[in-house]
């Protein structure tokens, strides 16, 4: 019998709550510390692979200063013989919008951007959006203009009423119906979708930060992935992380899994769009854990790394706050499920989202520290920066339905054991 959603839910949580408590590397750890990170955390990950439970895992994990844990397990391809390394490269996908809200908050620095301004004031396009209100009785949309502008703040804290037609079934209606594209397809024309809220009004998740690349783009006189290699990958020595695959990072690159309902795996030949119409600034990218780190550090640093400040302190510690109010984070309901289970980190918790990041308001069960940034993308890659402890890590697989019962919890499972060794 097909589990439904909520059957979903509750298999994660029990999957998070086992792995995080139940594993032998945390077990040992909690059993008077012994063994080191290395030990600790190459003994989770390995028993993990050799269970089957995922083909492979790129996972690391760094100070203020250096990286105090790098580990890779498993294979690129299952099947192939062809071990996972710790410059794999895989489609990183929404852990793309960090780094593109990281370019327009620079741009923002610098008095080119403001936060409150409408933004049309950059993109005029933005001007033909409208929210989305029913259906007519012809099954056609019923739209209308918003009840007010958006605005880049709007934008990077998902509030703008964008979303996506993974978790929002009218969206995937409206696409249907009037033959929009999905934003998968890297058309353009995606963008086009309609707000199914007024803005401000409440967090959806969306396509709004791939509306921040164009305002990037159009501000800059640059395309996104220019901007982001002069100004953070390059400065940052992110030597594998780009829109587009280049012949050497694609003799590196993982290729995407799919888990299915009775939890088997098997080899997809899934990819994102390759050649795009724009750099699509909300999850676009391929990168390496190597890399990303390199970025986790920079933001553990106020904005610094190898000598250079690609974005001042005081801008990190406006994306490091709060900036929705009272609004809280809410569950990704799926309606896609072969894409993403049901989806919320630390269930329960209350969750807000400064400008670019998921904020834990508690300690989380994993030792995470009350206000650390997070996100993830859609084939189970994940990251967190602990600002008040000074850690942060990154966790790469290439696996779908996001959520994944085995690969999420056993993200959980290593952050525990990087706070515990």
């Amino acid at each position: 019998m097909r589990p439904n959603q909520d059957d979903r839910r509750l298999v994660l949580k029990a999957g998070i709550a086992l792995l995080a408590s139940g594993t032998p590397a945390v077990a040992q750890s909690e059993r008077g510390g012994a063994g080191s990170l290395k030990e600790n955390a190459d003994l989770l990950l390995r028993n993990a692979v050799e269970a089957g439970d995922i083909p492979g895992v790129v996972a690391m994990a760094t100070n203020r200063d250096r990286a105090i844990y790098e580990g890779a397990f498993g294979q690129r391809v299952l099947g192939q013989n062809v071990a996972m390394t710790t410059d794999t490269v895989v489609w990183i996908a929404s852990m793309t919008k960090v780094l593109t809200s990281a370019a327009a908050m620079q741009l923002v620095e610098q008095g080119k951007l403001d936060l409150v301004s409408p933004v049309t004031r950059w993109v005029s396009d933005l001007s033909k959006i409208q929210v989305l209100e029913g259906w007519d009785g012809n099954g056609q949309p019923r739209t209308r203009a918003p009840k007010r502008p958006i605005t880049l703040r709007h934008l990077l804290t998902h509030t703008s009423g964008f979303s996506y037609d993974l978790w929002n079934a009218d969206i995937g209606r409206y696409q249907e119906v009037t033959h929009l594209p999905g934003i998968g397809s890297g058309q353009y024309a995606a963008l086009f979708a309609p707000l199914i809220a007024d803005p401000g009004e409440r967090w959806e998740y969306g396509i709004g930060v791939d509306w921040v690349g164009k305002i990037v783009e159009a501000v800059s006189g640059k395309k996104l992935g220019v901007y982001l290699q002069e100004n953070f990958f390059g400065p940052l020595g992110m030597k594998s992380t780009a829109f587009k695959i280049t012949p050497a990072m694609r003799k590196q690159m993982a290729q995407m899994h799919q888990r299915d309902d009775n939890g088997k795996l098997t080899l997809t030949d899934f990819e994102f769009a390759e050649e795009p119409e724009f750099d699509m600034g909300g999850g676009g990218l391929y990168s390496t854990a190597g890399d990303y780190l390199l970025f986790i550090r920079m933001i553990l640093n106020r904005g610094k790394l190898n000598g250079n400040q690609v974005l001042k302190p005081e801008t990190v510690d406006l994306m490091s706050r709060n900036a929705m109010g009272d609004t809280k984070v809410t569950l990704l309901k799926t309606v896609i499920p072969a894409l993403s289970n049901n989806a919320e980190f630390f269930p329960g918790m209350p969750k807000t989202w400064g400008l670019g990041f998921m904020i834990n308001e508690q300690t989380a069960p994993t030792g995470r520290s009350a206000g650390s940034l997070a996100w993830a993308g859609l084939a189970n890659t994940y990251f967190w920066i602990d600002p008040h402890k000074g850690l942060g890590g990154v966790y790469l697989t290439q696996i779908l339905p996001f959520a994944d019962t085995k690969s999420l919890p056993l993200f959980s499972a290593f952050e525990k054991v990087v706070y515990q060794s």
